[in-house]
This record gives C-alpha cells, structure tokens and sequence, in this order.
C-alpha cells in the first residue's frame, strides 16, 4: 500500500506583522523569512514524517528548484515531479503577532499539470493505494476520474474553495478534509453535525473530517464519529497547521489506526507544527510526535 499526493509546491514569502494590511494602507513589516510550502508539498512531508510511503507528483517552475531537495530530503519519493518553464507557485503569507495568518497564492506552475502528465504518473497505482488532493493545481476533475477507475482511496482537501471545485464528481471521494469556513462555503453550514448530515445526504460513501482551529476537530463515517480536543499550545504560525493535520491523519487511516487515535496523533502533530515558523519546516517528525503523546498521557 502506498500514498500519490498530487499536489502543489510552493515557495512562501512570510512577513511578520503587527496586523493584516487593511485596503489602501502601506504597512511595514517587522521580518520576512522565504520557506519551502504549498500544500501538497507540506502535506508530503507531514506525510512521510508520519512514516508511510508517499510519492509526490507534481510541476516544479523556474526558481523552485530547491523543493524537490526537500521532499527528497523529507524521505518523499519525487520521480514524478515534472520539470515545466513557468515561474515557480507562490504564496505572500502575513502571520500577526498571534500567529494567525492570512495568503494570497499564485499558482505559476501548479497550473501546468496536464492530461498527459496525469495518466503518466497514476500508471503504477492500483486499487487500495491513496491518493491526496487539494485545489492548488490544475486537473483536478481528470484526477479524481483517474483513481476511481483504479480503486484507489481518494482523499481531497478542498482548498481553496472555488468555483473550479463543480467540475469534480465528489461521489467519487471517499474522505473530505474541510475547516469551519470549507464546511460552510460546502454545506450552508459551519456546524460540523449539521455538516456532515448534509454530506452523507448527498455523498452517502464519503467520510468527513471538519478542524475546528482551537476546537480541535471532528471526524464522521457511516460507523461513527469522534470529536478531539485541540493540545492547548502558544502558537507562532499556523500556516501548515492543517497541512500537518492531514498527512498524519491519513497516515494513521493507512496504517489501520482506530479513527480515535487517528485523530489524536493528528491534533498533536498540528499542535508541535504551530509552536514553529514557516511550513514545511515547521512539521514534526513521527518521533517527536509519539514522545508528545506519551508525555501527555503521563500528564493526564
């Protein structure tokens, strides 16, 4: 069993600021750091530093020439990575004082995935393997199609929410991953219970995982459901905080994990990544996140 994450790279340029730049206001800004990011790429690291076998595919732009580097780095395996000549994706994030941030993305490469590079790179992957998805690259509709035909798992973040997201057949998804404002902008609602009775209405093979920020999280199948608390932590930047949510949770849900603990080891991975600044570097390994639950269960 293994894991396709189709998904973006990004390069982020991060500025500190004392608070969101409001309209027609010039504001200074006290530091700015360049992180590796997007969130496919921080969804493969949070991945394969969860332990599981993920391959990356995906379009590396001009400038971008260090992210392969890292996921190769991060034990991701990138021999379906494709080199195009657009200008690398990116992401001007602002992370204020509390750690909140807020991004406008460009998408530069990300845009460039193609029909042929599609079929190309889901070629070697069969029914039981996983597939991970977010709205940052182009292709979406052909890909879901792809991995239904295969019998792979299909778990889709469908972020950001637009209107590009019509084209793709939901039926075919078997796991969403939202936040309060997806749920909502989704189902008319941001309350996960009422979420999730719309979902399965409508999707009734699909499974719903709803992050909550400081609320923790809620997770519902056709079986059960799960609400996990949020590890009280002081955050520094929340920027890949769902990003690492998602590949340690779907890693937990590759190795068989009860939901429960699904989640738990999820909500801790997130709760380590925040209390750090930038993206990918901010993710955990699989170590620091089993010695952070067990010195939380001793407190307990």
């Amino acid at each position: 069993m293994k894991v396709l994450n189709f998904g973006s790279l990004n390069l982020d340029y991060v500025y500190q600021v004392d608070h969101f730049v409001r309209p027609g206001e010039t504001l200074s800004a006290a530091a700015q750091t360049v992180h590796p990011g997007g969130k496919g790429l921080n969804q493969s690291v949070a991945l394969a530093r969860a332990g599981v076998r993920v391959f990356h595919a995906g379009c590396v732009g001009a400038g971008g020439e260090s992210l392969d580097a890292l996921l190769e780095e991060s034990g991701v395996d990138t021999g379906l990575l494709r080199r195009v000549d657009q200008i690398q994706g990116n992401a001007v994030i602002q992370v204020e004082p509390g750690g909140q941030n807020c991004i406008l993305l460009f998408g530069g490469s990300n845009r460039c995935v193609t029909p042929e590079q599609i079929r190309t790179s889901m070629f070697g992957f069969h029914e039981g393997d996983w597939l991970v998805l977010q709205n940052e690259i182009s292709g979406l509709p052909q890909i879901v199609e792809e991995a239904f035909t295969r019998g792979m798992v299909t778990v889709l973040n469908p972020s950001p929410f637009n209107e590009e997201l019509e084209a793709v057949d939901l039926s075919k998804v078997r796991w969403l991953l939202v936040n309060e404002v997806e749920a909502e902008q989704l189902t008319g609602t941001a309350d996960p219970d009422e979420a999730w009775k719309r979902v399965h209405e409508k999707y009734p093979r699909m499974s719903l995982l709803v992050t909550l920020g400081e609320d923790g999280s809620a997770a519902f199948t056709e079986a059960e459901s799960v609400r996990q608390p949020a590890f009280p932590v002081r955050a520094v930047d929340t920027t890949a905080a769902g990003d690492t949510y998602t590949g340690y949770f779907v890693a937990g849900l590759m190795e068989g994990r009860p939901l429960a603990e699904c989640m738990r080891r999820a909500s801790m991975a997130s709760a380590i990544s925040v209390t750090r600044p930038g993206a990918a570097p901010s993710i955990p390994l699989r170590e620091e996140v089993e010695q952070a639950l067990a010195d939380a269960q001793f407190a307990d």
